[in-house]
């Protein structure tokens, strides 16, 4: 019965010494710094909690299928609601990804183990994430 209430559990292969980020601290990295960083520091932060091989992928789909909808609003939109449409597609996916890596990270809080510090990931994904979104869409606009 003990074992029920501990579910899911940490696999053997997880490297107990890498600390994951707390999940709501991601939500920051999302709004600010949109779908390609949020799908990057969801994506490293399922490998630190040893999530399963499959929702790893299916959270990079999730980003990947973000980035199409903010490239296709972006080029339906004329920049009015842009920036909005954006930050809700990114704030979608990362609410998913969310849900991908919950079970992980209550199995690492079953631990009473603290969370690893998400600032210099998490500014420079933000960051990078932005700009490589910027030159996403720079290049949708020359070719459109």
């Amino acid at each position: 019965m003990p074992d029920e209430l501990l579910r899911p559990t940490i696999d053997a292969g997880v490297d107990m010494s890498v600390r994951p980020w707390r999940l709501m601290s991601q939500a920051y990295v999302a709004f600010f710094g949109g779908v390609i960083a949020s799908t990057a520091v969801a994506f490293l932060n399922a490998r630190r909690l040893g999530v399963d091989a499959a929702k790893r992928r299916l959270i990079l789909l999730t980003g990947l299928v973000g980035l199409i909808a903010v490239v296709a609003l972006f080029a339906l939109l004329d920049g009015d609601g842009l920036q909005v449409s954006s930050r809700v597609v990114a704030v979608l996916c990362f609410l998913v990804q969310l849900r991908l890596q919950r079970p992980m990270d209550r199995a690492f809080q079953l631990r009473g183990t603290d969370y690893g510090s998400l600032w210099v990931v998490g500014i420079g994904l933000t960051i990078g994430g932005a700009v490589a979104e910027a030159l996403l869409l720079l290049l949708v606009t020359v070719i459109r």
